[in-house]
């Protein structure tokens, strides 16, 4: 099973989402975990609710510092947006680091976190399921 990590600034909007999207769509293909180079240390109540909506929210879903991720051998580090980008570690072992950054609907509408959810869904996830090939 391939372990992939999306990371973000605070991990408590677009990386959440895109755990979610990705775990539900790949399933028993791939672990995806999130976490935050600032980790905000809550998730967005706005992301969760829109997870709720589409029926993918999961408890163990959380904000995450990314120090608590570097024992993991990831395969895929996708960053997702532009200062996680910047503040990336180096990863040992064979981590593919990617970036495709999303704006951060953290302030705006419901919106605004609809449609960083429908980017994630339909440029990430297949980006992500094409990289597994």
């Amino acid at each position: 099973m391939k372990k992939i990590l999306i990371l973000c600034t605070g991990n408590s909007c677009r990386s959440i989402i895109a755990e979610a999207l990705i775990n539900d769509e790949l399933g028993e293909k791939a672990k995806v975990f999130s976490s935050g180079v600032e980790a905000s240390g809550q998730v967005n109540p706005t992301a969760k609710k829109i997870l709720k909506i589409n029926n993918i929210w999961r408890q163990e879903y959380h904000s995450k510092k990314l120090d608590t991720m570097l024992h993991i051998d990831f395969d895929i580090v996708v960053t997702v947006c532009d200062h996680a980008s910047q503040k990336c570690p180096i990863f040992a072992g064979k981590a593919r680091i990617v970036h495709q950054g999303f704006d951060d609907p953290h302030g705006g509408d419901f919106e605004a976190f609809e449609l960083c959810y429908n980017q994630i869904k339909s440029q990430l996830v297949p980006y992500v399921k094409h990289l597994l090939i």
